[in-house]
């Protein structure tokens, strides 16, 4: 009987170890085929359009005559944006975290952390429209000049949606320094301010910077926000108040049927989205490489 038993927990442990490894698998292969259908595709746009000018010429104009081929407006637009939002999402996300960690009682904590996670539940598009309806004509009313559509409004309302994403994560990070560090400090007679930035962040700093840096690729990503208030124009500038267009905004763009399937224009989707894959990779080998660095083992 106990064999019987022994060998029935023996095959149900086989059959969840094989259900693991496939469930680890279809992410894997899943992986794979985006690379792959990536590389075929901006394989065959390079055909056409040299590295040189892909990289370095200021125009892009795949759907004009003549047709130009530089992404660095396109660049130069996610960037504008990303940091915006970074800009936005950085101060108001630790100071959310500091307060929720150092300052906030537990039954406030309890209900102020789920309702600033809401945030994270709304959808993507709501945040476009609430950016071109709500806070476009704020900034216009403050600088007449901007454009109906610009990379401000775009920016800060993105910096809004990451504030969650930054603030659950240091609050983690903070939460997770022992107290016996807070109360050595408490002893030299620190404040609960001198406490939170001289001792809780520096020893938190990995998951904090972590933080940031899941919460700029998370902006580079975006679409739907910066497709409804940032524009299509695809402008090599630095100044917020001018529409522009980003790497996600010009894929929806022609996803939405702007060129014909197999063409050059087609095919320029899969390098802009090739480019911006490889931004995405960089960004999270930096932040494990940074967690890994500077992690500190209580």
């Amino acid at each position: 009987m106990m064999a019987g038993n022994s060998n029935a927990r023996s095959w149900s442990e086989r059959i969840i170890e094989v259900l693991l490894a496939a469930a680890v698998s279809v992410s894997i292969l899943t992986t794979i085929g985006i690379v792959v259908s990536l590389v075929g595709e901006t394989t065959g746009f390079f055909r056409e359009v040299s590295l040189v000018e892909f990289f370095t010429a200021k125009e892009w104009t795949p759907l004009f005559t003549p047709a130009h081929y530089g992404i660095a407006p396109l660049v130069a637009g996610t960037f504008l944006v990303t940091v915006i939002a970074i800009a936005v999402a950085a101060p108001l996300g630790i100071a959310s975290a500091i307060y929720l960690s150092e300052y906030a009682s537990v039954k406030v904590r309890r209900v102020i952390k789920p309702i600033l996670e809401i945030l994270v539940g709304i959808p993507t598009v709501v945040y476009g429209y609430f950016a071109l309806t709500f806070i476009t004509p704020i900034i216009r009313h403050i600088l007449p000049d901007t454009d109906v559509f610009n990379a401000l409004s775009a920016g800060i309302v993105m910096g809004i949606m990451l504030i969650p994403m930054i603030s659950s994560l240091s609050e983690d990070a903070m939460t997770a320094v022992p107290r016996s560090l807070r109360e050595a400090a408490y002893a030299l007679s620190a404040t609960k301010l001198e406490v939170a930035l001289k001792v809780v962040i520096p020893a938190a700093i990995s998951g904090i910077v972590a933080s940031f840096i899941l919460a700029f690729s998370r902006a580079i990503g975006e679409t739907m926000i910066v497709t409804l208030a940032a524009g299509g124009t695809p402008n090599l500038t630095i100044n917020p108040l001018e529409s522009i267009q980003t790497m996600t905004a010009f894929i929806v763009q022609i996803i939405l049927g702007e060129a014909p399937f197999g063409s050059i224009e087609y095919q320029s989707v899969f390098a802009v989205a090739f480019v911006l894959f490889l931004l995405t990779l960089s960004l999270n080998i930096i932040g494990h490489w940074i967690v890994r660095r500077y992690r500190e083992v209580y």
